[in-house]
């Protein structure tokens, strides 16, 4: 077409609308094509790809395959095996229906139906968590929580890992059947105690309540009754927190959940849910765990504690078959000692028993654990979960919060009867208090009140002070149970109470000038540390992955505050209610506590180097201790300062004589090598720059005046306050010399001794 006034210039038409349009339209459906394509061929190479995990994925591939993992104390000697014996593999006709229906009850109620994925479910978890602000719900089936375990991934997972374990779970349904699925998932179970899969439950848990279950024809899982099989089914969420040694009330509460669905979707007639609902949780002296083979017969407590930090941090199935190497802080020399200390003041297995936590200072590092008696018999550990009241022995921290308010120790206050209104009470709740065998000093300063646990002058400063502040010192400085605010805990009265280790960890923050001490591999809420470094036994030098200790260090507590209550707690070793705890010339400070009754006893104290916290009672329920201490009552100045002492002096003893050891071989080897400041301190060598003594000529014979340490046998005056009650002390029982803490206690497998190589576990 040409343009009449231009004929030399042809003119084009314009191209029509909508055909670049069409293009753009026609590349989008081609890329978004080839994107769903794209997905779909990384879906089915996913697919693919996991197909070839599920053969390992299998409890008897996994169970062939595993190494126990390996616990060492903190010289590298032998302590204890986590053995995989603890799992015993049961097909499903071995395990009983009611446990079945419990476990699909409580963490997958629509397994029969879904695909291994349930969007269901994953949106009805998503919807609960948004509504109530909070992780409520798990959206998870009973395929991806096997698979998880299986494949050992960790809480923090990336969203890969997650997609990938939705592939294979969603690939197991169509290649094993439901049975299968759930055969397999309750073999690898981790239900707390070392009982590792639903037989090793049934048989810790409920073993005693079906005598001769056990063995191949007759297993304890098959004969698991509702109320069992809902108690077990509801640990899986938590092992730890619905344990019903540690927890009883909340295990029986999440058990009562698992009935009540159980009911809900029709496992359970009405008869048969209030038949079980009214049956109690197993005691403490039921529980039987599987066996650990431990150095020591006390030890078992020890390594049960860290054995729940390993599950809790590397999994139950890495943490018992991986074999690993995990170095504790436990010293055995310092263990046996504890051990020998208890037996020789509490020799008689019905009477008292003794619980006993030594923690370094400077790193926070449990050194010595006694939890009992014998772990193998009564598996409940008195160190860690028996929260006793702790008496007088909790007016340290009525003393600290009183000194940051301003109180001065020389302040005097009254003392005798008192009795205080409970606020917001109507005046019909009274707070009475008395001192013991009501002996007042009439006026007293709060110094001499904290050397002879005055009650009614240390009830006076609490109030004063205030509950609440006393309770935030308590928390912040390491007791991690929860602490009251009532009148009460002026006295050490709490609604609930606390661990021996706990109160060790606590008071150590003293010892520290105010700092609380934990690490990076200590027990949860900054509490105490039992694991140096973990690594796998092939590579022992190679610690893995976050598996190192480092100390952690946070100001808690002013420094004057601190050593201010540390130099007025000597007073109660020197003259107080602690004399037989004097350790001579190694300083020492520490407090005693007796509960109402004589139902605990408290002794807590330090040297510059450990905090020891001793705790005597009985184990199983609250029993006055009236006349045990040879017809007199047990009070905190007499078996748990006398058990303190003992272990104390072993310790000090030991050091002794390591340290002598070593400045005789660094002599031998360097002859003239510089003597250490640790060998010149202790008088085993002489430092070269020091200026010579001046030396002076005196008639007549040389002597040599020694001065004998103090006896231990020697027994302290009666005191009025927590000391020796009756006024008369007792003599202490026969061997009263402890036995060498350097004396190292047997191996399993023969007579070996600790830093031999041991019996192959």
């Amino acid at each position: 077409m040409r343009d009449p006034q231009r004929p030399d210039i042809t003119v084009l038409p314009d191209p029509p609308l909508g055909r670049p349009r069409l293009k753009r339209l026609r590349l989008a459906l081609i890329l978004a094509g080839l994107s769903v394509l794209a997905v779909v061929s990384m879906f089915f190479g996913m697919m693919m790809a996991v197909a070839s995990d599920l053969p390992a994925l299998e409890n008897r591939a996994e169970f062939r395959k595993a190494q126990n993992s390996l616990l060492v104390d903190a010289n590298g000697n032998y302590l204890a095996t986590l053995s995989h014996q603890g799992r015993i593999i049961i097909p499903l006709d071995d395990i009983s229906w009611t446990m079945r229906r419990a476990i699909i009850a409580i963490e997958d109620q629509r397994f029969y139906e879904n695909s291994g994925v349930d969007f269901r479910g994953i949106a009805r978890a998503v919807w609960a968590d948004i509504t109530t602000g909070q992780t409520v719900q798990g959206g998870s089936t009973i395929t991806q929580q096997f698979v998880k375990n299986a494949t050992r991934a960790q809480s923090k997972r990336t969203v890969f890992e997650k997609l990938r374990e939705a592939a294979l779970a969603y690939h197991l349904t169509r290649k094993w059947t439901k049975g299968k699925i759930l055969r397999e998932y309750l073999n690898s179970i981790y239900f707390g105690n070392g009982a590792y899969g639903i037989e090793a439950a049934a048989r810790t848990y409920f073993g005693s309540a079906h005598p001769g279950c056990g063995p191949e024809t007759h297993r304890c899982a098959k004969v698991l009754r509702p109320w069992e099989s809902a108690l077990l089914a509801g640990m899986v969420a938590s092992p730890n927190a619905y344990d019903p040694i540690a927890h009883p009330g909340a295990a029986k509460d999440r058990r009562d959940v698992v009935l009540e669905k159980m009911r809900e979707q029709g496992y359970l007639t009405n008869f048969e849910y209030n038949q079980a609902i009214d049956v109690p949780v197993p005691a403490r002296t039921q529980v039987q765990p599987p066996h650990i083979q431990t150095a020591t017969k006390g030890s078992g407590y020890f390594v049960t504690w860290v054995r729940q930090q390993l599950i809790d941090r590397f999994g139950a199935r890495r943490a018992i078959e991986g074999g690993l190497r995990v170095r504790t802080t436990l010293q055995l020399s310092m263990q046996t000692a504890a051990e020998a200390a208890i037996q020789r003041w509490l020799p008689d297995p019905n009477g008292p028993q003794a619980s006993l936590v030594a923690i370094d200072n400077k790193t926070g590092e449990v050194r010595a654990m006694v939890g009992g008696r014998d772990y193998t018999q009564i598996p409940f550990n008195l160190a860690t979960q028996g929260q006793r009241q702790p008496g007088s022995a909790f007016k340290p921290f009525v003393l600290a919060t009183a000194l940051k308010q301003g109180i001065s120790p020389s302040s005097t206050w009254t003392s005798k009867r008192q009795t205080f209104i409970v606020p917001n009470s109507g005046g019909k709740e009274k707070f009475v208090v008395n001192n013991y065998d009501n002996n007042y000093s009439g006026v007293s300063t709060l110094e001499r009140a904290t050397t002879f646990s005055d009650n009614s002058v240390y009830a006076q400063v609490g109030i004063k002070t205030g509950t609440k502040r006393i309770a935030r010192t308590a928390k912040r400085m390491g007791i991690r149970t929860p602490v009251s605010s009532n009148y009460a805990i002026s006295l050490g009265g709490l609604e609930q109470g606390v661990t021996p280790l706990d109160l060790a960890h606590a008071y150590e923050t003293f010892a520290t000038g105010g700092l609380l001490v934990s690490g990076s591999l200590g027990a949860s809420n900054n509490g105490p540390v039992g694991i140096r470094n973990v690594s796998l036994r092939s590579r022992p030098n190679d610690p893995i992955t976050h598996g190192r200790n480092k100390i952690r260090r946070k100001r808690v507590v002013s420094e004057p505050i601190a050593s201010e209550v540390t130099r007025i707690l000597q007073s109660v070793i020197k003259i107080g209610t602690a004399k037989d705890a004097n350790l001579g010339d190694t300083p020492a400070w520490g407090k005693t506590g007796t509960t109402e009754n004589y139902g605990d006893a408290w002794f807590v104290g330090a040297t510059p180097e450990l905090t020891v916290a001793v705790w005597v009672g009985y184990p199983n329920t609250l029993r006055p201790m009236k006349t045990e201490y040879q017809g007199s009552p047990v009070a905190g100045g007499t078996f748990p300062t006398q058990i303190w002492h003992d272990f104390m002096l072993a310790v000090i003893q030991a050091d002794q004589h390591r340290l002598e050891r070593s400045c005789a071989k660094r002599k031998g080897l360097h002859p003239d090598a510089k003597p250490t400041k640790k060998c010149i301190d202790a008088g085993l060598a002489v430092d070269p720059n020091a200026a010579p003594a001046p030396t002076t000529t005196t008639p007549g014979p040389q002597t040599t005046t020694t001065t004998p340490a103090p006896d231990k046998n020697t027994q302290a005056a009666p005191t009025t306050g927590e000391g020796t009650p009756g006024g008369v002390a007792p003599t202490p029982p026969p061997a009263a010399t402890p036995p060498p803490a350097q004396q190292a206690p047997a191996t399993p497998g023969g007579g070996a001794q600790p830093g031999a190589t041991p019996p192959p576990p």
